[in-house]
């Protein structure tokens, strides 16, 4: 019997118009141009202005030009997956809202709460789908709104993340492209460092919450950095030798955007030259669950059928995780 792996068939992305770049940004907290860059590597981020606009809105632009991009209508899809830590509600989620936006009424959905790895959880889960044969065309979204909880007089936080989201397509394959391997992880311990102290179940919005500026993102970053450089080089370093994988098959790594110091230890420990490591965090920022996807989507172009593809993440409580995939298709360079 032939195998079914998922392959990615298209993929898209969407990023709002509005730049703040770090000079604004010293306007905002103390800090310099040159300290943002030297640290992050960030130059600038893009944010979503506009009242009463959230990340479904940013959702909906990704996902109607993948549609355009495979030529295909919302009803020919039968999931959608939304990797955010920024839903347009707390219930419902923002996958069912895509849904109504974009007319996909012969599908489901449900959004997956990872923090940064969001999008490789939920490439992972999707996958699964298509394997089984249950589904025929998977949508997965990384995509979050952090404008919305980020407290612009935090230097710690602010400066660090953007909106944006990217959206990638799964549908069967049986040449052998596609999701090769995952390796998830979690340690909830990590909580204490990088979390939102209060609007859920255990500390409720009160006035007293949002007096305190308790909604907004907090982060410990030395301890959150220390974790995140060995758990993203770990994990890429698993996967690679799980599969048989020497740094020479390997074509792209596909990073989480946070930090490019964390990037560069990645790609240091999988023994990969810099011109094989995606990167345009100097440009949005760490859009947490979007990062990934719109990684590919700014690099589509230069990726070719059968090319080995490492994806590697870390994320908030602590999650963290590595994709193993072979790309599908090749594009037209027009």
């Amino acid at each position: 019997m032939t195998k079914v792996t998922a392959a990615i068939t298209a993929v898209a992305g969407y990023v709002p118009e509005y730049i703040l770049n770090n000079q604004e940004l010293e306007k905002l907290v103390p800090t310099t141009s040159e300290w943002i860059e030297t640290r992050t590597g960030i130059k600038e981020r893009r944010i979503l202005k506009g009242e009463g606009l959230g990340t479904s809105d940013m959702c909906v632009k990704a996902v109607e030009l993948l549609l355009k991009k495979r030529g295909i209508s919302a009803l020919d899809i039968d999931l959608i997956i939304v990797g955010t830590v920024t839903p347009d509600y707390v219930f419902p989620s923002t996958s069912n809202v895509l849904c109504d936006k974009i007319g996909a009424t012969n599908a489901w959905g449900f959004d997956l709460n990872a923090a940064c790895s969001g999008f490789v959880y939920a490439l992972s889960t999707g996958a699964q789908f298509i394997e089984t044969g249950k589904h025929k065309k998977v949508i997965v979204v990384g995509a979050d709104k952090m404008s919305a909880i980020l407290d612009y007089t935090d230097r710690s936080t602010c400066i660090i993340f953007g909106d944006g989201a990217g959206a990638v397509l799964l549908e069967p394959n049986t040449e052998g492209l596609g999701v090769q391997d995952s390796i998830l992880k979690s340690d909830g311990s990590g909580r204490q460092y990088l979390h939102q102290k209060a609007g859920g179940s255990v500390k409720p919005p009160t006035h007293e919450t949002v007096d305190a500026r308790e909604h907004f993102v907090y982060q410990d970053g030395q301890p959150v950095f220390k974790r995140a450089v060995v758990g993203m080089a770990d994990v890429s370093a698993q996967i690679m030798d799980r599969n048989n994988l020497k740094s020479d098959d390997i074509a792209w790594l596909v990073p989480h955007q946070a930090n490019k110091r964390i990037i560069d230890a990645t790609a240091e420990r999988m023994g990969l030259s810099s011109e094989k490591v995606m990167l345009n965090i100097q440009k949005y920022g760490n859009t947490t669950a979007g990062t990934i996807p719109l990684c590919l989507w700014d690099y589509e172009k230069q990726m070719k059928k059968g090319d080995n593809i490492i994806i590697s993440t870390f994320g908030a409580g602590f999650t963290w995780g590595s994709v193993y995939l072979k790309w599908a298709y090749n594009t037209d360079n027009e």
